[in-house]
């Protein structure tokens, strides 16, 4: 939601809630969804919020997107998790953005009151959470998608680990 009027250049957002997980610290977090299979956490949504949920438990996976509140700055080039020759921001998931957004696709595993219980979680305890979207495969998988240099190294992604590098 726009800050003012007056400045749509400038925004703030109000978290709808907080991600619960069992990675209080980066360092050692899987760095992606794939890496962190059958990894349960919860969801804490905010009470003004729980009305939202409604119709949610139909569906079998969410997309979380969440600020990536513990780094500071940003950084136009960086060396990712998976390889070790830089490459462009936008090119990479890594949290050092300009806007520090994160988002992850787990699997809801249930919902009771404002509780949301999920897996396959890579985010760190305490995030705060700014919006959650279902999961349509009809819209979100694409058969013909190019991944970049990423396909070279994604099958990495299970077992590569996050270190401090980025915040």
């Amino acid at each position: 939601m726009p800050e003012s009027a007056d400045n749509p250049e400038s925004f703030a957002y109000i978290p709808i809630g907080t991600v619960r997980s069992p990675f209080p610290d980066i360092a050692g977090m899987p760095i992606q969804p794939g890496g962190a299979r059958g990894i349960r956490g919860t969801i804490e949504i905010r009470s003004e919020f729980v009305a939202g949920l409604k119709d949610l438990e139909e569906f079998s996976h969410v997309i979380l997107i969440y600020a990536f509140h513990r780094c500071n700055g940003h950084s136009l080039e960086v060396k990712p998790f998976l390889d070790p020759r830089p490459h462009g921001i936008f090119a990479t998931r890594a949290p050092r953005r300009p806007n520090a957004i994160g988002l992850s696709i787990v699997r809801l595993a249930g919902i009771s009151g404002n509780t949301l219980e999920i897996e396959d979680v890579d985010i760190l305890d305490g995030t705060p959470l700014l919006d959650i979207k279902p999961y349509v495969p009809a819209f979100d998988s694409h058969c013909d998608a190019k991944a970049g240099w990423f396909d070279a190294v994604s099958h990495n992604a299970t077992s590569v680990r996050s270190d401090e590098r980025f915040c």
